[in-house]
């Protein structure tokens, strides 16, 4: 099946205000050599994020590697009249589970653990498929970026999570709480996650499934 977009039918919209026009217009109205420019708002345009795949895959690339620090490094360093103690993010998770907060633990697998695999695997699969063009399923795709989409702007909810529960982990009398690398390297993988969802176009999920559309690069077609 064929899909007329909006570039098919010659109009343009900014990504700045929203504001959709005749690409021609947009181009005659800017001086000579110059990249069209919005009526509305005088923001440059672009049929499709520039470079939108490349910037992807390098912010999850980078989140990837960050997964790993922030789920090994302590999260919390607690130095009290007992001693020390460093704590990760599991072992926040084991101690919830067997002291019998049961459901605190589940909060925090889900909202520290498994949410940020679940997105990192979500835009690891749609930049996979729109960069080799696939046709498979662009409805459900778009959905599942849209749901990225949503859950990114709550994301830094994880990091509100992790900061409060893991510092009840024993802690009952005077201590000093410091924030360990492991808080870092979280908070850092919630940013280049949220950016790797801006970056992403979700329009070229569509241009793969209309063959004849050659905008499935992520670049610049002004």
């Amino acid at each position: 099946m064929k899909y007329l977009s909006a570039a098919r039918a010659g109009m343009i919209g900014c990504h700045a205000c929203g504001h959709v026009q005749v690409r021609a217009a947009a181009t005659s109205a800017g001086r000579l050599g110059s990249p069209a420019q919005c009526e509305r708002c005088g923001s440059t345009l672009h049929l499709r994020n520039p470079d939108s795949i490349s910037r992807t895959w390098a912010l999850l690339i980078a989140a990837a590697i960050l997964y790993i620090p922030a789920n090994l490094l302590p999260v919390l360093h607690t130095r009290s009249l007992f001693g020390n103690e460093d704590d990760t993010i599991m072992s926040g998770v084991v101690y919830f589970w067997v002291s019998g907060d049961w459901p605190l633990a589940v909060i925090v697998f889900v909202a520290s653990i498994l949410v940020p695999m679940l997105k990192l695997s979500v835009l690891a699969l749609l930049a996979w498929t729109t960069q080799r063009r696939s046709t498979w399923r662009p409805l459900e795709r778009t959905k599942l970026y849209r749901i990225v989409e949503r859950i990114g702007r709550w994301s830094m909810l994880d990091v509100f999570v992790v900061t409060l529960t893991v510092a009840l982990v024993r802690f009952k009398s005077l201590a000093v709480i410091t924030a360990g690398w492991g808080a870092l390297a979280f908070a850092s993988v919630v940013v280049l996650t949220m950016l790797a969802a801006l970056q992403f176009d979700p329009r070229l999920i569509w241009d793969c499934a209309d063959t004849r559309t050659p905008h499935a690069s992520g670049r610049d077609h002004d």
